[in-house]
Formats: structure tokens, C-alpha cells, sequence
């Protein structure tokens, strides 16, 4: 006969089941994220066939933050309600539609509904907001771990698609790259995301691979530092009535702003100032390469020293991102374009390891989607006006300096803000419990 097993002894099942969700969802940030990020690839073609302005252009990436910004609220809420199974497979269907409908552009207002409204709407579905809205639910201790794996693979995706995306631009063009980013899209994702489940007690399990046995529960060090807030029922409304919620607002906003500045115009800037369009695709690529060591690095630090420190160190490789892209230039140079890539991906890439954290240990609970769609709208509208505001300012002065220098700005005012929030004085991370 064999023996009963201890109460406090953690089940296989929901170890296994918590990284096989992990899993999913790196596949599915890999092409969803990538899909919506090969913008960048199709606007110096784009700009080239239409002659449109380089900000009515990148103006379409943009409007998709713009909306994604607005429904990021309302998905939060559904989250809440359906949970991530209806949501991540309706994100899949609408950036897919958007990206064969892309292959029929001929307007600028064409090139926002589908690569806009459709394929930026479609991609908070499944890619950061969407992820992060169930992701923390199934760890708790190795919640930066956690979460950096399955963002890294944007990285992954990236130096696999990328060149293959370019090579397609290209052989075929523009419009054959959209149709096969969009069938590539349908076919790996639809399928793989019926898996997802939105918390482990949904199956009877618990986060970490930890039993939920009263036993085992009572057994668990806790990590609240604040027992006050902690106590508080957190609803959307009462977040709003606190300042720590606008502080993390605005980090999210100005680091958002800086993040999708440089990334949507960087390949046609590293063109501009005298690199071949492949090796400009390519340094977009590593960039999110980079961002794979970064961000599991990073995520895993997180875990030991705090959610701030690694949002500042993020933020400064931001900077350096746009001061190395100023210094190009004048010296232009592979050490410096790599120092470059380096400092975005592997530092700045490391803001997505700790987003979720940052609102999930100060504003913890039942409504959690809806706080932190809120404050992912407020960001993504930061991610929309940089690419926009970044291109407005080249066309009135045929210079990107102003605006990177103004993006450095954003930087250090992000690591301030988050600094401000202080999650570590709510719930410290696992490397803080009992010091």
C-alpha cells in the first residue's frame, strides 16, 4: 500500500501546467508581438511606393495604439469576466484579418484600418496587456521569472521572422509579406491558445506548483509589508482615488512613449544615415534577441532585489539607446550600433519582466484586469503618441535629434515615477520576505 502524500508536499500537475502556460504564451508573444512590430519593415517600402509623409505613415501604427489604449479598460474587464481563452483568440482573428486586408491598401486610411484599428487593436489581445491580465495569476514567488521567459520570446520571434519578413519584402513585396504574416499568425496561434486558463484554481491548483491545502496555505511565509492597503478590496474606483495609481500611470506612459519611439522609426533612421536596409532589419532584430538574456535576467533579479530597481536600470538603457543613436550620426560605426542594440534589448526590453509585478503587488485582487487595462491604456497611449510625435518632429525640422533627446527625458522620468509608487512598500518580492 502506498503512503498518503503530506499536505505540504506540492503537486507535479500544477508545476507542470503553470510553465506550460508559460509556453503558450511565449509562442504567442513571438509571432503576436513580432506581427505588429514588422511595421517597421513595411513603412520605408510603404513610404517609398505612396510618397505619403513619414507621419501620416507611421501615424497608422500609432491609431492602433490609440485604440488599443482605449479598449484596454474595457478588456481588462472582459478579462475579468471571460477570461483569457476568448480573449487571446479573438486577438488572434482580428490582427490576422488585418494583415491579409493590408495586402489591399491603397489610402492612407486603408493602411489605418487594417494595420491600425485591426492588427494594433487585435495585438493587446495577445501580446503585453493581454498576457500580463493572467500570466501573474499562476506565480507568485518566481512571478519576474515567470514573466520575463514568456516575454522573451518577442526575442526569439523576432530574429526568426525579421529577416525571413524581409527577405519576403524583398523577393514579393510589401503585401505578400502582410498575407504571410497573417497566415503564419492564424495557423500557429489559433490552436495552440485553446490551453490557456486564466488562474490555477480554476483546475484546483495552486500558483508556484504549491499545494492548496489549508495546511500548505497556512505553511506559506506572507508578503505583505503594508497589511492596511493590502486589506483594502481594490476596485477600479478606489485605485483611481490613490496617487500611487497615477504614478504608475504616468511611468507607463513615458516609458511606453520612449520604447515604441525608437522602434518604429529606427530602421528607416539606421537607413537614412547610411546602413544597407538588411543589416538595418537585422539590428531590429537583435535588438529583441538581446531583449532574451535581458529580460530572464532582469525578471529573475526582480524577484530578489525589487520591481523598481529593475524598471530604472530598463529606463537607462533607454537612454543610452537614443544617446548611442545620436552619437551614429556623426561616427557611424558597427561598435556603436551594437552598443546600441545591446542597451535597448538587453536593458530596456527588461521593462516588460516587471510590468505586470508592479501593479499586481500594489493593487492585488479581484479586479485586478480592470486596474491594470486601465493603466496599460494610459501607457499604450504613450506608445501611440511616441511613433507619431516622433515622426511629426522630423517633418517640420528633418531632424530626429529633438526628438530622441526628448524620449531621454521620458526615460528618467519613468524610473522616477515607478520609484515613487514603491510597490516594495506594499508586498516584497521573495528576495525581501523576512529581512
Amino acid at each position: 500500500m502506498s503512503r498518503p502524500e503530506s499536505p505540504l508536499k506540492p503537486p507535479r500537475l500544477p508545476f507542470f501546467y503553470g510553465w506550460l502556460i508559460i509556453a503558450v504564451a511565449f509562442v504567442t508573444m513571438g509571432i503576436g508581438v513580432n506581427a505588429r512590430t514588422a511595421f517597421s519593415l513595411l513603412f520605408p517600402p510603404i513610404v517609398t511606393e505612396f510618397g505619403w509623409e513619414r507621419g501620416v505613415t507611421a501615424g497608422a501604427f500609432s491609431f492602433g495604439f490609440f485604440i488599443s489604449a482605449i479598449g484596454s479598460p474595457v478588456l481588462g474587464r472582459l478579462m475579468d469576466r471571460h477570461g483569457p481563452l476568448v480573449i487571446v483568440e479573438a486577438g488572434v482573428a482580428m490582427m490576422a484579418l488585418g494583415l491579409f486586408l493590408a495586402a489591399y491598401v491603397s489610402a492612407p486610411w486603408h493602411l489605418y484600418l487594417t494595420m491600425g484599428v485591426l492588427v494594433g487593436g487585435g495585438s493587446v489581445c495577445l501580446g503585453y496587456t493581454g498576457q500580463a491580465l493572467y500570466l501573474p495569476n499562476w506565480f507568485v514567488r518566481r512571478r519576474g521569472l515567470a514573466m520575463s521567459i514568456a516575454y522573451s520570446g518577442v526575442g526569439v520571434g523576432s530574429i526568426l521572422l525579421f529577416p525571413w519578413l524581409q527577405g519576403v519584402i524583398v523577393d514579393s513585396g510589401w503585401r505578400a509579406a502582410a498575407v504571410a504574416m497573417g497566415i503564419l499568425l492564424l495557423a500557429a496561434l489559433a490552436p495552440l491558445n485553446l490551453l490557456v486558463r486564466r488562474r490555477p484554481e480554476d483546475l484546483g491548483l495552486g500558483p508556484d506548483g504549491d499545494s492548496t491545502a489549508p495546511a500548505a496555505v497556512a505553511a506559506r511565509p506572507t508578503n505583505i509589508v503594508d497589511h492596511a492597503w493590502a486589506a483594502i478590496d481594490w476596485t477600479l474606483a478606489r485605485a483611481l482615488r490613490t496617487a500611487r495609481f497615477w504614478w504608475i500611470a504616468a511611468g507607463f506612459f513615458t516609458s511606453m512613449f520612449s520604447w515604441y519611439a525608437v522602434q518604429v522609426h529606427q530602421t528607416k533612421y539606421l537607413i537614412e544615415i547610411g546602413y544597407a536596409p538588411m543589416y538595418a532589419a537585422w539590428a531590429l532584430g537583435f535588438v529583441s534577441f538581446a531583449a532574451i538574456p535581458g529580460q530572464i535576467a532582469l525578471g529573475h533579479i526582480s524577484d530578489r532585489i525589487g520591481r523598481e530597481w529593475v524598471w530604472a536600470v530598463a529606463n537607462g538603457g533607454f537612454v543610452l539607446c537614443y544617446a548611442s543613436l545620436l552619437l551614429m550620426r556623426e561616427h557611424p560605426g558597427v561598435a556603436l550600433l551594437w552598443f546600441m542594440v545591446a542597451t535597448q534589448g538587453f536593458l530596456g526590453y527588461g521593462l516588460t519582466s516587471v510590468l505586470a509585478g508592479v501593479v499586481a503587488e500594489i493593487f492585488q485582487g479581484r479586479q485586478y484586469g480592470a486596474i491594470f487595462g486601465t493603466l496599460m491604456g494610459i501607457g499604450i497611449a504613450g506608445g501611440a503618441l511616441g511613433p507619431w510625435l516622433t515622426g511629426a518632429i522630423h517633418d517640420h525640422g528633418a531632424s530626429y535629434a529633438p526628438a530622441f533627446v526628448l524620449a531621454i527625458a521620458c526615460s528618467i522620468a519613468s524610473a522616477l515615477c515607478i520609484w515613487r509608487a514603491a510597490p516594495r512598500k506594499v508586498r516584497a518580492v521573495a528576495g525581501r520576505i523576512g529581512r
